[in-house]
């Protein structure tokens, strides 16, 4: 039973760490694109919503939008983006940022690096509280077999 009392804080340490680097990954790859990439027009060719929760939690939907465009060395790119704004509808000519080496990664975000940097700041200090929060529950779990 104790080493439940470790593995369960561990786990909780470990997503959070992930969670981290997955969330730095995707905002410099973002960045990458605004700052170093070249444009290219595209069309949205589908827009849609997904929803998560209900039952007893609240409902939130996501608006995605499929985008595609064609790169300067004449390859087609397809990609779904999560969060754009929700006046872009089917057949909309749109600015896309891209990297040449990696244009499936593209954004069609206009450029907005404060935003981008103080929400991925915000998620981050958020999951190292959450880290922390574990590392306390594993001490006091230690210390002396009882929770405070």
């Amino acid at each position: 039973m104790e080493a439940l009392f470790n593995l369960v804080p561990i786990l909780l340490i470990v997503f959070a760490v992930g969670a981290a680097v997955a969330l730095v990954r995707r905002s410099r790859r973002v960045n990458d694109a605004w700052t170093r990439g070249i444009t290219a027009q595209a069309r949205c060719v589908r827009t849609y919503t997904t929803t998560s929760g209900g039952g007893n939690n609240t409902v939130h939907t996501t608006l995605h939008h499929v985008y595609e465009f064609t790169t300067r060395d004449g390859r087609l790119i397809r990609f779904d983006e999560e969060d754009g704004p929700s006046t872009t509808v089917e057949g909309d000519i749109v600015t896309v940022h891209y990297l040449p080496e990696r244009p499936e990664h593209a954004t069609a975000k206009p450029p907005a690096r404060a935003k981008l940097a103080a929400t991925t700041c915000g998620a981050v200090l958020f999951l190292a509280v959450f880290a922390a929060f574990a590392v306390f529950l594993m001490i006091a779990w230690n210390s002396d077999g009882s929770m405070p």
